[in-house]
Order: C-alpha cells, then sequence, then structure tokens
C-alpha cells in the first residue's frame, strides 16, 4: 500500500512521531482516498505532539496556525501538515472557532466537517480508525456531515460548498438533513472571503463532473448568491436549429460533461463564461438572437474575476476565450494573415478546446476546430509567428520621425508578410517608401 514517494515521506514523519512518544495518524481526504483505492494529492496528519514538540522534534518546519495546532513539517522539501488532536470552542465569524483545546484523537474526529473526511489511519498497522461510520458513507456513497448538519455549517460556511464539491467530484449523494441545511444556509456563504470561495470553485469547475456540481449549486441556491451572472443563464432559451440541447444553461452543463480530461482553470472559466452575456442580450427578432453577446459577457466575466480575485494572468486568458469563441465563424473566410494572427494566439489550445466542446454541445459541426487543427500543421511556428522583416529602427534609419505612424507602418508590413507578399528585407523597406514617406512626412 506504500508506494507514492510523497507517502513514504509521509510514513517518515510517523514513524519519527512514535519513536519520540507520540500518537500519529494519517487523517481526513488522504485515508478517503486510500480507501477509494485512489493515490492521495496529499496527506495530512494529526497527532497528539502540540507544535511545540513538533517543531523540536523535526529540523525543518514553519507554523501555519500555531493558534490551531497546525505546523508544516518539511520532508525532502515537500510541505506536510501535521495537526495536533483538538476540540473547537464557539465558531464567532463562519470560519475561526473563538478557542481551541488540545485533545484526544476521538474530540479531533468529531469536530472535522463530513463522515468520508474523518477517519484516521496508521500505514505501518494497516489500521483505519473510524469512530463515525465514514467508511459506511463511502460505501453507500453518501455525503453526510458528522453530527449536526447546521452547527457543522454554521462553524465554516465554507463546508457548503465542499459539500457539493465532494458530492460531484466523487458522484455521491448528499444525506437529505444535510442537502436541507446548504439550502436554509445558502445565503451565508457570503460570508467566507471571495479567495476561499475561488478555491472551491476552482476545485469545482476543474474537477470531475462540474455539470453536476452545477446542478447543485443551482438546486441548493448558492449560484444565485455567488455567481448571480451565471445563474441568470437558466431558461434563457436558445433557436432550436443551433441549440437543440435546451437553454444556455444546459449548453454549459453539457460542455462540462463532454470534458475528457482535468482542464485547466482558465479553461473552465472560460466555459462557464462564454455565454454568461447571453442573458442581458437576448433579442427576439426573426429569430432569438444575442447579439454582441461575446463583448458583453467578457465585461461581466471580468467584474466577476476581480470580485474572486483572480489573477491578471489567469483573467486575460478566460476573458480572451470569452471574447474570441465566435471568431472561429469567420476562419475559412479569413484573411491569411487575420487568420494567421488568430491561430497563434497565446495558448491558443484553450481556444480550440472551448470552440470543440461548444460544438459539441450544441449543433455538433467541428469542421472548423479541424480546418484550424490542419492550418497548424500546415504552417508551423515560424510561419505563423515569423521574424519581422523590419523594426522600428531600420524606420528611423529612412529619417522617420517615431510616433503613432510607426505602428500602422509596422503592422501593414507584418501583415503582407503574413500574406507572402513581402519575403525580404529590401521588400519590405520599398513598401515603405511607396506607401508611407509622404504619409509619415506630412
Amino acid at each position: 500500500m506504500l508506494t507514492s514517494n510523497k507517502r513514504s515521506l509521509a510514513c517518515k514523519i510517523l514513524k519519527k512521531l512514535e519513536s519520540s512518544g507520540f500518537e500519529a495518524y494519517f487523517v481526513g481526504g488522504c485515508v478517503r482516498d486510500i480507501l477509494l483505492n485512489k493515490e492521495p494529492d496529499d496527506i495530512d496528519i494529526a497527532t497528539n505532539a502540540k507544535p511545540e514538540d513538533v517543531t523540536i522534534i523535526f529540523k525543518h518546519t514553519y507554523l501555519v496556525g500555531k493558534q490551531f495546532g497546525v505546523v508544516n513539517v518539511l520532508q525532502d522539501g515537500i510541505p506536510f501538515e501535521v495537526a495536533t488532536f483538538r476540540k473547537d470552542g464557539i465558531y464567532h465569524d463562519g470560519r475561526h472557532p473563538t478557542t481551541i483545546d488540545f485533545g484526544t484523537l476521538e474530540e479531533d474526529a468529531y469536530r472535522r466537517d463530513f463522515t468520508i473526511n474523518g477517519m484516521y489511519y496508521h500505514p505501518f498497522r494497516d489500521e483505519f480508525i473510524d469512530l463515525v461510520e465514514g467508511k459506511k458513507d463511502l460505501k453507500d456513497g453518501i455525503i453526510r456531515t458528522i453530527g449536526s448538519p447546521e452547527s457543522r455549517f454554521e462553524e465554516d460556511k465554507l463546508r457548503l460548498l465542499r459539500a457539493i464539491r465532494f458530492c460531484s467530484s466523487l458522484n455521491y449523494k448528499i444525506e437529505e438533513e444535510t442537502f436541507l441545511w446548504i439550502k436554509k444556509l445558502a445565503s451565508k456563504i457570503t460570508m467566507v472571503s471571495a479567495e476561499r470561495i475561488r478555491e472551491e470553485l476552482v476545485k469545482i469547475f476543474t474537477g470531475f463532473n462540474a455539470d453536476i456540481a452545477m446542478n447543485l449549486l443551482m438546486e441548493t441556491g448558492i449560484l444565485v448568491v455567488i455567481l448571480p451572472e451565471v445563474a441568470a443563464m437558466k431558461d434563457i432559451p436558445q433557436p432550436k436549429e443551433f441549440h437543440p440541447e435546451g437553454d444556455v444553461f444546459e449548453h454549459t452543463k453539457l460542455m462540462f460533461k463532454l470534458i475528457e480530461n482535468k482542464p485547466s482553470v482558465e479553461l473552465a472559466f472560460g466555459i462557464l463564461f462564454h455565454d454568461v452575456g447571453k442573458p442581458p442580450t437576448i433579442k427576439y427578432k426573426e429569430r432569438i438572437r444575442f447579439d454582441n453577446h461575446t463583448y458583453v459577457g467578457e465585461k461581466i466575466a471580468v467584474k466577476v474575476l476581480r470580485r474572486f480575485k483572480f489573477s491578471n494572468k489567469q483573467r486575460e486568458l478566460i476573458c480572451a476565450l470569452v471574447r474570441d469563441h465566435l471568431k472561429f465563424i469567420e476562419v475559412k473566410k479569413m484573411r491569411m494573415s487575420t487568420l494567421k494572427k488568430f491561430l497563434r494566439q497565446e495558448r491558443f489550445e484553450e481556444h480550440l478546446e472551448l470552440h470543440r466542446l461548444d460544438c459539441l454541445a450544441s449543433h455538433g459541426m467541428i469542421d472548423n476546430y479541424y480546418f484550424c487543427m490542419e492550418k497548424l500543421e500546415e504552417f508551423g511556428k515560424e510561419e505563423i509567428r515569423p521574424k519581422l522583416l523590419i523594426d522600428g529602427y531600420d524606420l528611423i534609419n529612412m529619417n522617420l520621425t517615431p510616433g503613432p505612424i510607426f505602428s500602422e507602418i509596422l503592422k501593414a508590413v507584418e501583415d503582407a508578410q503574413l500574406e507572402k507578399i513581402l519575403t525580404s528585407k529590401e521588400k519590405a523597406l520599398k513598401f515603405v517608401v511607396d506607401n508611407y514617406i509622404e504619409k509619415a512626412e506630412v
């Protein structure tokens, strides 16, 4: 069972804690994954050693939250969270307990969120400790809080989202009373910081079964609270000749369902927001229309991404995916220079995948996808991003004065180069003389 390097390193930590006279176990999600025969992404360790004991036993540590009994231990440069068994006092802000007391394994187990995350494992004895019937709920495919759902969710409102994430990623069911309290407390999710909500949303939409998560977010009322712009897509009709799958919300869900590999953060949120501009732009003319919905959607996406504090780089690509997703309609009609510039966008593979999913989740025609793939192979990297024939220094040497005209000239030269009209520096310089010298002098 101890196959991975990470698990072997975690075992070294356990062994050292035990040789120092303390109890220690794997705990939480990693135990759940081991029982599901999955390799854990992270391994957390619970112990009766106090933080000051842990920092003495191990040379390389840093405190994550001393007041909560959590220390990160670096083993071969990899951090492992080592937390002291504890029991929590009253939670005052929907996130932090006012007090904590170090306690027993039993007390530690009963303060945790869901039964499937409340188990402990001792790798040397191959022993599972399950005080909360987590194994049974794993077997039955149930997400259930440990103890009162109201208490668990009131303690930390982020658990409302975590329940949905575990339910969708594992394809389980949420226990009836647990589900009822998620609905009752949905509006309180705003007590959680934007950063923590963002991290849960990232895990949800880059994980398995994000389409199921979208349904759960809508059914519980959480989507309307945190992403009203996405919730607004529900019941927005689309022309049946292009979208036999149904409304905008159903279309987006289907795109997530059709994903074959784990998407990047940017692709996942590009999918989520690509049609977010349709609700405010819907018009009933000769047919249902959504004029300029890509540009409206881009503006909406910018606001939402800023609200949840995504990085500038993430916002840039996500918004490009939203803004440009309809440009594929025109690829066969584009001038060569326009097409090459389109194909050479940063991380164009994300644009391609969003387009493929968009088509498959609607009319099913992906000929433009294959056209772009063929052109990428035909052109190659050098042809879509060739070394420029001339630059600003060449224009200065032609006695031109730097200014806005430089950008115009260089763009025109590059377009002609991409069209294969200009093939040498000499021809490019002549092109400038013939078309721009008098204009630039004026």
